[in-house]
């Protein structure tokens, strides 16, 4: 890990350099682990060169000769002094990861210096995979497809979606998935997935995913509501994996009996979406024409007004993935951002057919020279659950 750990400062530092940044201070969890490979209650500051220092509260045992046990942040500025380091003159701060007084609070820690939010920066960083992470990606992609093509077994008749639901999460989980999702963004709340089904797969929800779900309760309004499964309808399977720290997408669509001809077109046109979007994902290509193609091909079948939501549709048909769900960069309209090679993405066009259900897979892509490398490969037409 120190060699994978070193790559990643490195390009961390790259483009430090390209935005004229001295100094590094992160504190929150992805990027701890990202930096580090470990989680920490603390910080852990860099400069463009020499060593990562952490400054550690909590836990207790950490050793080593850049470790230094904190109680407060106004600490590592004397300790900086002891050590020689002079206060740089701009320091990246995590600003979407921190609240106001904490941002204020660390600034009062290097007062000679200009704090410039890292945030985007880092996360554009992440966007780009190391080999190992790939392999831990493509890792990921293998042992979550293994587990849904089990799901359709777990099925009995009379279930309701959330019964379903819990079958299979069980069974994810059983395999080895360490059952959390980090999720980027305020009010977006971490969860295994969402199992839709009937007309609540097309209720729009608050949180910022394709598609939305009434949830179970108010104060979690996302997902399965408790509806029994019925005879012809779909049933959208989108239950993460994350077996390494590394969140891998698969959405795949069941039904009791054969649903209706106007399911399995609207999915057949799902496929021929994401096959499109994968061969022309290549790097280069600018993330706004790949959701662009996406709407065109659903006008042309005369679906755009079922394209990814009914009542609130998406603005989006793909999105980064990695240490969380929604990395960089999103597939949507106005995003002037290349591909590069090695981003790992999640394709998801899907669509709302009325009274029925939703359909349209999902999966996780890693984009390589000649388009996009499907990591996830349990079967992709629809399923009948019997």
């Amino acid at each position: 890990m120190q060699n994978e750990i070193q790559i990643r400062l490195n390009r961390i530092r790259e483009k430090m350099r390209e935005e004229n940044i001295e100094a590094c201070l992160i504190s929150s969890n992805v990027n701890l682990f990202y930096a580090s490979g470990i989680i920490f209650s603390g910080y852990l500051f860099f400069r463009q060169t020499g060593e990562s220092l952490f400054f550690i509260k909590r836990p207790q045992g950490i050793t080593g000769e850049n470790v230094f046990y904190i109680r407060k942040p106004e600490q590592i500025g004397g300790i900086l002094k002891e050590l020689q380091i002079a206060e740089p003159e701009t320091i990246w701060l995590e600003g979407d990861e921190m609240t106001h007084s904490e941002w204020l609070r660390l600034e009062k820690v290097f007062p000679g210096s200009k704090a410039v939010n890292s945030t985007t920066a880092l996360r554009q960083v992440r966007s780009v995979k190391t080999a190992y992470e790939l392999e831990l990606i493509r890792e990921g992609g293998r042992r979550q497809s293994e587990a849904f093509r089990v799901f359709p077994s777990l099925y009995k008749p009379g279930m309701t979606d959330h019964e379903f639901a819990v079958e299979m999460e069980y069974e994810i989980r059983k395999r080895g998935s360490l059952g959390i999702f980090r999720i980027f963004g305020q009010s977006m709340e971490a969860f295994m997935g969402t199992v839709l089904t009937g007309e609540n797969a097309g209720a729009p929800s608050a949180y910022d995913f394709a598609l939305g779900g009434q949830g179970l309760h108010p104060s979690i309004p996302i997902g399965q509501s408790g509806l029994p499964i019925l005879s012809g309808q779909t049933v959208m399977v989108d239950i993460c994996g994350n077996f390494n720290g590394y969140s891998v997408d698969q959405t795949r669509i069941f039904s009791v009996g054969k649903t209706t001809p106007e399911a399995i077109y609207a999915h057949q046109v799902s496929m021929e979406i994401s096959d499109t979007l994968a061969e022309m994902g290549k790097p280069g290509v600018v993330c706004e024409d790949l959701y662009e193609k996406a709407l065109e091909i659903a006008k042309k079948h005369r679906l755009e007004d079922s394209f990814m939501g009914r009542i609130q549709q998406a603005s989006f048909v793909g999105h980064g993935i990695g240490l969380v769900l929604n990395e960089l960069p999103v597939l949507c309209r106005k995003n002037k951002e290349i591909l590069r090679e090695g981003m790992t993405i999640a394709l998801e066009p899907k669509f709302i057919i009325d009274k029925i259900g939703a359909v349209g897979n999902e999966n996780t892509c890693i984009v390589c020279e000649n388009g996009m490398e499907k990591v996830t490969t349990a079967p992709e037409e629809i399923v009948l659950l019997t």
